[in-house]
């Protein structure tokens, strides 16, 4: 390699002015049949569909990147009466406005809003909401500082942060779900004052991010985010962590492993731990979710 193509391959990408515009879409579909299975088991068939995509500008010392993950999925388990359920429901925008100050340290503005398709029960087959379009939805804005290396790494830092969190069903909301207020009864049950759909919290954010091709054909995308609401427990950190690995088969095939931790102090979950229909725990813990997919994917 000369020194040219050494020093062109090196080149920040930050430095590069205009549009880059790209994504990636995935569909994956798995079944498994049985008949007259002497080993027991269940017949099954989901689909889950993902798309990833970014618009990034850059224009001298302005800098504004744009994405948009949404990920849903539906299963069946049984013959073809049986109900399908929702697997993987994600809806995730975020924009970030930054300003060049020096070397590779950006004044920054960020937005993002989270929530989800479809409603969500406590169980298959069951009429019990537990979440919905818009209950939860999270509204993030945040003034702070990022720090960008390339397009591989970056660290935000947020003093000055505003999140929402919105419940736009009145049923969850007037039962206090994801933190907002609950509704007020009287001694007879009455309603005296319906639940809150908006709670406003005020704190710090921090949100990291690394992706790249730590093998060849094998991509990685992890990124964390740090939350803290400095008038109401600062010590308990709210977090969001999602992680994607992509491996690459060819040109449209590829596998995905996507996984998804949680942990907010304002959101209550209920265990039932001898399964007997009575709550054993109710309080914050921490939510995981693993999808995993091979199939059809395109990269652009």
């Amino acid at each position: 390699m000369t020194g040219a193509e050494g020093n062109l391959k090196a080149q920040n990408t930050d430095t590069i002015n205009g549009w880059k515009k790209g994504g990636t879409i995935g569909l994956t579909f798995s079944q498994v049949s049985l008949t007259n299975w002497a080993a027991g088991g269940v017949s099954s068939v989901s689909i889950n569909g993902m798309a990833n995509l970014f618009a990034n500008y850059k224009k001298d010392k302005l800098s504004w990147e744009n994405s948009f993950d949404m990920g849903y999925g539906i299963i069946r388990q049984g013959d073809k009466t049986a109900l399908w359920v929702k697997s993987d429901d994600k809806f995730d925008l975020a924009s970030k406005l930054g300003y060049h100050l020096k070397s590779n340290l950006y004044f920054a503005v960020l937005y993002n809003f989270r929530t989800q398709f479809s409603p969500g029960y406590n169980a298959s087959g069951s009429t019990n909401i537990i979440s919905d379009l818009l209950a939860p939805a999270y509204s993030l804005l945040a003034i702070g500082v990022d720090y960008k290396k390339g397009d591989v790494f970056s660290a935000f830092l947020a003093p000055v942060t505003l999140k929402t969190t919105i419940v736009n069903n009145q049923a969850l909301a007037d039962a206090g779900a994801f933190g907002v207020t609950g509704a007020e009864y009287d001694n007879l049950g009455a309603l005296i004052e319906a639940g809150k759909n908006v709670r406003n919290e005020f704190g710090g954010y921090i949100k990291l991010q690394y992706r790249s091709e730590i093998f060849k054909n094998v991509d990685l995308d992890t990124k964390i985010d740090l939350f803290s609401n400095y008038l109401n427990n600062p010590q308990n950190i709210d977090v969001n962590w999602e992680t994607t690995i992509t491996l690459k088969v060819n040109k449209f095939l590829s596998a995905n492993l996507i996984t998804h931790l949680i942990y907010d102090d304002d959101i209550d979950i209920t265990v039932d731990k001898n399964n007997d229909g009575l709550a054993d725990f109710t309080g914050p813990r921490i939510q995981f979710k693993e999808v995993f997919g091979a199939g059809f994917s395109l990269k652009f």
